[in-house]
């Protein structure tokens, strides 16, 4: 008989067998780009689920940290691109729209792409590891977390837009070269980038999994169930509150970065509101105790949105649509898709309560006492 732990990596490792093995059976070079969207939002909500499923931190500012990657990626992306896509001695052509006359400081580390995907997770991962402190080592818990996020969030939104010189504005940083690590080019519509998604989508997952399951994962959750308890204990709250939210925000810059790669440019809407609000429905739906529920619930919700915004049925009502679905599994499974999926599983692989009560194994009548 298989255990519960046991079961879960049966299940996640079919589950990243089966995207694997996607490609395949897609051979549409449009689909395979959608389905590897899909999947980097996957991540995304991943990373939320490690800090509020699993810390009980209700962090509504998880775009920044995917912003943040996507940005990185996205600046030593544009300083490899073709000369008519920069200006006079490199310069990428906002900057020369605006009048810059020198490469700032500041973009010029990213002519090295090992420094480029080291700051995509670093720069997100401190400055989330420093709000954190200063809002857990303050005690800061419940809402105001959320508003402090959600408040931040919107802080490094309006710099970005603001300081259209060195960011782009709102058009953000367009026409990139594609990524390329070791001699290898990985095309945004080839399988090349799907399994690097694919294969990056696995490791967080395990890796994720195995945090959790760690004494710092368990520790999480006594925190989340009960803070004050684990306090009392001696455990200290906040430095574990803040490993979470860090670890967290290294994963979201990580998916960030390879979302740059497969959507081929970089803009705030990365940053912006609706798009972390909608990482918490993923999350909801999924479930926000389960990082495959959560991947899952990511890749449910943005595909459905997908498909209905490009019906001609539900062109003007599939936001209805998507709140409805949102709103039913809210009420009628709390516990989101994996909860569902967990009590079913539970209940076709736990033996039967009198087999228990008597000690004996399923189906076999124990010998009366004497």
């Amino acid at each position: 008989m298989l255990t519960r732990n046991s079961r879960q990596i049966v299940i996640y490792s079919l589950f990243c067998a089966a995207i694997l093995a996607l490609p395949l059976f897609v051979q549409d070079a449009f689909l395979l780009n959608k389905s590897a969207r899909y999947l980097v939002l996957g991540i995304l909500a991943m990373a939320l689920s490690l800090s509020w499923g699993y810390g009980g931190i209700l962090n509504l500012g998880q775009a920044t940290s995917f912003g943040l990657g996507s940005y990185c990626m996205a600046m030593a992306l544009k300083l490899r691109t073709v000369p008519v896509h920069t200006g006079a001695e490199g310069l990428p052509d906002f900057m020369v729209w605006n009048n810059v006359e020198t490469l700032p400081w500041f973009w010029v580390p990213f002519h090295s792409m090992p420094f480029a995907l080291a700051a995509g997770i670093l720069v997100p991962a401190l400055l989330a590891g420093l709000l954190a402190w200063f809002m857990f080592r303050g005690r800061v818990t419940g809402v105001y977390v959320a508003i402090i996020t959600l408040a931040f969030l919107v802080v490094v939104n309006l710099l970005i837009i603001d300081q259209q010189r060195f960011t782009g504005g709102f058009n953000g940083i367009t026409d990139l070269a594609q990524l390329e690590l070791f001699g290898f080019e990985f095309d945004a519509y080839g399988a090349s980038s799907y399994y690097l998604i694919a294969v990056t989508l696995t490791i967080c997952l395990f890796a994720a999994l195995l945090v959790t399951k760690s004494k710092a994962g368990l520790i999480l959750q006594a925190i989340r169930d009960h803070e004050n308890r684990v306090r009392y204990f001696g455990y200290d709250v906040a430095g574990y509150k803040i490993f979470a939210m860090t670890v967290s925000a290294a994963i979201a810059g990580v998916a960030g970065m390879l979302y740059t790669v497969v959507m081929e440019f970089a803009s705030p809407t990365f940053l912006n509101v609706p798009l972390s609000l909608s990482v918490v429905i993923w999350c909801a739906v999924g479930g926000r105790q389960s990082l495959l529920g959560s991947v899952f619930g990511a890749i449910l919700i943005a595909g459905m949105q997908g498909a209905l915004s490009e019906s001609e049925v539900f062109l003007d009502t599939w936001t209805l649509v998507m709140g409805l679905v949102f709103v039913l599994v809210v009420l009628f499974l709390p516990q989101g898709l994996a909860g569902a999926g967990h009590r079913l599983l539970d209940r076709l692989f736990a033996p039967r309560k009198a087999d228990v009560a008597r000690g004996s194994p399923q189906g076999v009548m124990a010998p009366p006492s004497s």
